[in-house]
Parts: structure tokens; C-alpha cells; sequence
């Protein structure tokens, strides 16, 4: 057990009052007892001591990592806290999901703060494992664990005042919970009278307009730059006005870039651009405790010792992480100790077969030959909507490998049912397909391949292991399994980092996919709630006009 009572020397970032000077840090029982400047001659021996890092919005489980071992990762990078929908899990296992994040992450000394999730299922267009209901978000509401409620994705329902949305929305009000926002491409009178409906923060804004419009009507910013969606470049000129009002996220982290690297980069790229450290702190560090009412220390005498040592404010590496007082990380080792889970689960269909992903050139929509196709937009959740030839075979549509338009399909998870068919561009693929059972939100198998023999062997690893990803090439196949409800493993999280970084390495170099971070692309491509054109073991769907493609 460590001792909680120490003293420590280094140059303290203050933050509040925007002074960096030698002090001689107390703790006592994890607590900061006192704060006491110093003179010395010469500090350039002396490291920074500044606030942890706090992601603002993550959904931990796309790591596919189970909470402990998400924290044993992130506290090597200085990050001390994340708030964390857990909607992923939450649409396979329902309250038990949920419930299974908050005991798991209680196992580790990290400051996980979880949201009740609003939107379970995202929509009525597509199967989940699980639906939550407004009661349900009220009995999560009054857990103390739960600080929040999660991204209100149903921004239409908001608009139209759904009762259901609305009474989710007054539950937080009541409790004196934020709630959290999710409008991308929300602009005007529609933005403002969705945060009029006291919807606090939005991180999917795509442009600097669109960020400073719904800043402008009051509403708080995330910076977001996960594995998938990259918005940080777009975004970040905003801080040097707006720094009280933004925060940073990752929104998705798979676990090989959560080894190399968190909230700590954002930092470091923020500080390259010019922007005031102070201000790049204030949005990595205090904003999210002041607006979610965390219980993190923030550098003052009275606060948990939760703080981090740094060799420089510019790269940011970090070389100590402290949490109630408990050094829980050193130069890039985690002294946090892997636990054991028990996996839960939902998962029941059977094997497909080619005839289930055969698609009839009678049965798919098409205009005189041209068909709808989703461009998938490269570093974007987003996507267009594009029409094309269509490529025929002996009366079925197939992919088009020189074209790059190959064939997507979304297999039902929970039960068995008929398959959901469509075409995608920018995947590159050249040979091969990929599986995985991470499709946001409901987490039904989303798969993209040249051909229907690699698609269904690739389906099928994922059904074997009851969650995973795959990919198969030619000549070899890989899967990674998820058995905590097909998103998650309970395995090591460096080992399945190096696992990751494997399969990720076979589908750029064996497959040919042109994608920074293939899998991750996959998995928002049945994500309805996110225009313009995506795919629900439902069928194809418009995401602007919220209705299916007939």
C-alpha cells in the first residue's frame, strides 16, 4: 500500500491564477494539504506539476477494453478522469450493461464518471439488444455514479418535443445533472432552440461555423479527435476567444492509438498552433470539473491529490500521475493492476451463408441503373450520398474493385433475420473483407468486402467468437474476439492493443484499405443518427430525411 503522505517539489502550474512557479506540494490522506511557493536559484531542474487530464466525452467502450483496463492505459498519457457514455454497452445489455461499467470501472483508483444514456436504442430503424425509457433513465439519474445525461441524439425529438425525450430532459433538470448534446449540422433558430431545451455541451460540429454558432447561442464545445472522427484542425482556432466555453474529447479510441496517446496530444498540438498553455489547460483540465461537478482535484490546497508531472508544456510527457494521492503511473509504466471480469453478452443468430448477401438486381433501389451508394468520408462520421452504376452479374448486383464500390451488409446480432445489403465507396479494398460486431449504436455485425465468399467467412468469424472484428484476405484470416457484449475483452490492454495493431496492419497491407483507421470507419457506417446515407440490418437509410431509401 503506498503511503498517501508525501511531499513533492516542481514547478506548479496554476492555472487559475495563470502563474507557473516553484512550490512544495503536501499531501496528506490523498488530500492536498498545502500548496507552498519556494525560492530557488535555478528551476530548470525542476518539472511541471499541473491538473490531470480529463476527456470530456468517451465512450470507453470502444477501446474494447473494459473499464480497468481503459484506466490502466490512459493514466500513462495524465489522464486522471473521463466522462463516459456508456450507450455502446448500454444497447446490447440494456441496465445491466451500464451497471457492469460503473462496478468494473470501481475496481481501479480512476475517476470514471458515467452519463444515463438517452438514446437506447439511437432509433426505432434498426434492432438493439436493449431499450431504456425514461424510467429507467430516471432511477440511473438518482445513482451518485451517474453525473449526467448522455448525448440527446435525438435532436428531431427534441425539436418536436417527443414526451418521452422531453421527460429524459427534465429528469437531469431535476436532479441537477447537465445533459449533453448531439445535433451535427445543427445551425440556427433549430440549434438554439435545441439548447434552449437546456442541452448543455455538443461535440459533433464538423466546422468552425457551426461551432461558433452554437457557441454564440451559450452551448459548450468539445474538441474532438478520436481514432475516427477527426475535428481537432477545424476547431481549435476557436479556443484562443472561447477557451471558458470548450473542452477536449476523443469521443472513440481504439486501443492501439489509447497506448501511444490521450488527451495529452491535444495538448501538445494546441500549444504548437500558438494558443495560450493556459487556455489549452483550462480545456483539458478544469472546464469538465466545473461543468459536470467531478469530484478532481484541480491543484488547490483542500482538493484530492489528483494532479500530474510533466517535463515540459509543449510535448507533454508525462512522467508521474497521482490520483487521491496514489501514484498510479511512471514514465509511461501503469501501477494499475488488472482485475477480473466476468463477460456479459447478447448474441444469438446463426451462421449466414452467400445466398443470405446475394443482392437482386430487382431487389436494391436504383434510378436507370444508377444505384445509391454511401461515400464514406475518410477521418468523418459523417457521410454523402452518391449515385453510380451499377456493376450486374448474372442478374445480382456486385462490388466493383476498380471503382472501389463494395458491396456493405448489416447481419442482425440478436436474432436471426434477413440480411441488410448495400454498396460503399472508399474503403479501397483490393482483396478481402472485414467484420465487426462494434456498429454503432446497436451493435449488429456491419462487414464490406470485394466478394461474397471473403464477406461471409469474415461474418462468420465474428458469429463464431460472439463479438469481434475480422478480416480476411486471400490467403489468411484474423479475428480479435469481444466477448463482453461483442465490444469489449477482458484481456490485457496492451496485449490487445498489439492485437489490433495487427489486424489493422493486415487490412491496409494484405486488403489494401486506403482508410487511416479502417475499423473504426466501419463501425459508423449503421450510425443513423449521422447523415447523410447508412446502413441498419434494416435497411439502407437517409439520414436527412430520416426515413428508409425505397
Amino acid at each position: 500500500m503506498q503511503d498517501l503522505n508525501f511531499t513533492i517539489t516542481g514547478k506548479l502550474v496554476d492555472v487559475w491564477n495563470k502563474e507557473i512557479y516553484p512550490a512544495t506540494i503536501s499531501v496528506n490522506d490523498g488530500k492536498i494539504k498545502a500548496i507552498t511557493k519556494i525560492s530557488v536559484e535555478d528551476d530548470t531542474s525542476l518539472h511541471y506539476i499541473l491538473p490531470g487530464f480529463i476527456d470530456s466525452h468517451v465512450h470507453v467502450e470502444s477501446s474494447m477494453l473494459i473499464p480497468s483496463e481503459f484506466a490502466r492505459l490512459a493514466v500513462t498519457h495524465g489522464t486522471i478522469a473521463t466522462i463516459s457514455d456508456p450507450h455502446e454497452i448500454a444497447n446490447v445489455c440494456g441496465m445491466e450493461g451500464v451497471e457492469f461499467m460503473i462496478e468494473n470501472g470501481k475496481q481501479v483508483n480512476f475517476k470514471f464518471n458515467f452519463g444515463a444514456p438517452s438514446c437506447v436504442p439511437a432509433t426505432t430503424f434498426e434492432t438493439a439488444g436493449a431499450a431504456l425509457n425514461s424510467n429507467d433513465v430516471k432511477k440511473l439519474l438518482e445513482k451518485p455514479e451517474i453525473k449526467y445525461l448522455s448525448e440527446m441524439m435525438n435532436f428531431p425529438g427534441v425539436l418536436f418535443k417527443d414526451e418521452e425525450v422531453m421527460k429524459k430532459i427534465k429528469y437531469a433538470h431535476e436532479s441537477g445533472k447537465p445533459v449533453d448534446g448531439h445535433a451535427p449540422g445543427l445551425r440556427g433558430e433549430k440549434a438554439k432552440q435545441y439548447i434552449n431545451e437546456g442541452i448543455s455541451t455538443d461535440h459533433e460540429c464538423f466546422t468552425a461555423e457551426e461551432a461558433l454558432d452554437k457557441l454564440n447561442y451559450g452551448m459548450k464545445i468539445l474538441i474532438r479527435e478520436g481514432s475516427a472522427a477527426k475535428n481537432f484542425e477545424a476547431l481549435i482556432g476557436l479556443l484562443h476567444e472561447h477557451y471558458a466555453m470548450m473542452m477536449f474529447c476523443s469521443d472513440d479510441k481504439h486501443p492501439d492509438s489509447l497506448a501511444i496517446g490521450h488527451i495529452n496530444q491535444l495538448c501538445a498540438r494546441a500549444v504548437a498552433k500558438g494558443i495560450d498553455v493556459f487556455k489549452v489547460l483550462q480545456a483539458a483540465c478544469v472546464n469538465p470539473v466545473l461543468h459536470y461537478k467531478l469530484d478532481v482535484g484541480l491543484l488547490r490546497e483542500g482538493d484530492d491529490a489528483d494532479f500530474i508531472v510533466a517535463t515540459d508544456l509543449i510535448n507533454f510527457n508525462i512522467l508521474k500521475t497521482f490520483i487521491n494521492g496514489e501514484l498510479v503511473a511512471e514514465n509511461g509504466q501503469s501501477f494499475i493492476q488488472s482485475v477480473k471480469a466476468n463477460a456479459i453478452n447478447q448474441f444469438d443468430c446463426n451462421e449466414v451463408t452467400i445466398k443470405d448477401i446475394e443482392i437482386a438486381v430487382n431487389d436494391y433501389p436504383n434510378k436507370d441503373g444508377n444505384i445509391p451508394v454511401i461515400e464514406a468520408l475518410d477521418g468523418q462520421l459523417i457521410t454523402n450520398k452518391i449515385f453510380v452504376p451499377w456493376t450486374v452479374n448474372n442478374g445480382l448486383l456486385t462490388s466493383n474493385i476498380k471503382d472501389d464500390i463494395l458491396k456493405m451488409v448489416v447481419v442482425n446480432r440478436y436474432h436471426n433475420a434477413p440480411v441488410a445489403k448495400c454498396f460503399i465507396k472508399n474503403f479501397g479494398l483490393q482483396e478481402g473483407a472485414l467484420a465487426s460486431s462494434v456498429a454503432h449504436d446497436s451493435h449488429n455485425i456491419v462487414a464490406v468486402g470485394c466478394d461474397d465468399e471473403s464477406l461471409v467467412k469474415a461474418i462468420n468469424l465474428v458469429i463464431k467468437e460472439k463479438g469481434g472484428i475480422s478480416a480476411v484476405s486471400n490467403t489468411k484470416k484474423m479475428v480479435l474476439g469481444l466477448p463482453v457484449a461483442g465490444l469489449m475483452t477482458t484481456e490485457d490492454g496492451y496485449k490487445v492493443a498489439d492485437a489490433y495493431t495487427a489486424i489493422d496492419r493486415m487490412t491496409k497491407e494484405d486488403l489494401g484499405s486506403t482508410l487511416i483507421s479502417p475499423f473504426m470507419t466501419l463501425s459508423f457506417m449503421a450510425l443513423l443518427v449521422i447523415p447523410y446515407l447508412k446502413l441498419s440490418d434494416k435497411g439502407l437509410f437517409d439520414g436527412e430525411k430520416f426515413e428508409f431509401v425505397r
